[in-house]
């Protein structure tokens, strides 16, 4: 029996090891006939590496398995035209709801997470009315003390960072590159070309978290305290398609944060499901409505590696099972508007 042991855990290690080759794990998963396909993404493997989150206590996350794969989960009943809905097509005059970030050298895809998903609920709940983008900087910088979101960009909680902005409110905050807002986004991106500015490779290590700014940037017009928008809940979604569905649906995008394995870092398009690979750590996405495809539901989800990553800047996941922890690890909010 122990000589058994040891020989699972060899090759065990062995399967592992083979597998964390990019090029081996390229030519499995497509000799699965699975629904993705896996190749050499635009941008490096090291800089996606460099935006995991390791530590699941930081980001919060629950492993509470997989939901069983049921037809009845794929046919949830009052939900209307649920095989297919993209926040996108729904509410066309949000103009954040289209935005795919990108977070250099930074692990800050938690704040991105939740900064958007705020954006976009802020501008639907109020019937396009509030129409802005809000500052994943101030998450990044500034949630500290008793909401502590965590280390900056050395990775936080999406949960703490929706109840800072219910307690402290967000100012508006862009991209880098749109430096619209009050606090926009301080970090530049990597091996970017943006009108005529090249902006260099990243650093070998994370960058340090930005400072908190205790106002908004030069120039603008409106005072830190007077620019903020806050909200007036936060939940934590149950494991279940259902629930996660009505809550995009009625009120708009939401976060999401999964586990990220050695083969989803090959990832160029398709519907994603682990099938090799080691755990390297979590990233924190928004969830923007779902499909089908050829039978197979999926999750259509919006992540933060920029526009050159993956389906421009969205990918698809498996919708129904938990894949990679994703629907145990929801979180959502409500904004106010008076």
């Amino acid at each position: 029996m122990q000589k058994l042991f040891f020989l699972l855990v060899f090759f065990t290690f062995v399967w592992a090891s083979d597998f964390s080759d990019s090029t081996k794990i390229i030519n499995y998963v497509n000799s699965q006939k699975s629904l993705w396909t896996a190749g050499n993404p635009k941008i490096s493997k090291d800089y996606m590496l460099k935006t995991l989150t390791t530590d699941p206590e930081t980001v919060g996350f629950r492993n509470l398995g997989p939901t069983l794969y049921s037809k009845n989960i794929f046919s949830p009943e009052n939900l209307d035209d649920s095989n297919f809905f993209d926040a996108r097509e729904r509410w066309p005059e949000c103009s954040s709801i289209p935005i795919i970030n990108d977070i250099s050298d930074c692990k800050s895809s938690w704040a991105f997470s939740a900064a958007e998903s705020m954006s976009d609920r802020l501008c639907i709940n109020s019937g396009g009315m509030i129409n802005t983008v809000l500052s994943a900087e101030e998450l990044l910088s500034c949630c500290t003390g008793v909401f502590s979101c965590g280390e900056g960009c050395a990775g936080g909680n999406v949960f703490k960072a929706w109840q800072y902005w219910q307690k402290h409110g967000l100012p508006t905050g862009g991209s880098y590159e749109s430096q619209f807002g009050c606090k926009p986004y301080s970090i530049a991106p990597c091996d970017t070309v943006i009108g005529n500015i090249t902006f260099p490779g990243c650093l070998n290590s994370t960058v340090q978290t930005p400072s908190c700014e205790k106002r908004c940037k030069s120039g603008y017009p409106v005072e830190l305290d007077k620019d903020r928008h806050y909200g007036v809940s936060v939940d934590q979604l149950p494991n279940r398609q259902i629930e996660i569905q009505s809550d995009v649906m009625l009120n708009g995008p939401i976060s999401a944060t999964m586990e990220v394995y050695d083969d989803f870092l090959q990832y160029t398009t398709g519907i994603y499901v682990h099938l090799t690979g080691n755990k390297q750590g979590h990233l924190s996405v928004r969830i923007l409505g779902w499909g089908m495809y050829e039978g197979v539901p999926y999750w259509l989800l919006a992540n933060s590696w920029g526009k050159q990553w993956g389906e421009n800047g969205t990918f698809r996941v498996l919708r129904g099972v938990n894949e990679c922890g994703l629907e145990a690890n929801c979180v959502s909010g409500m904004p106010r508007l008076g």
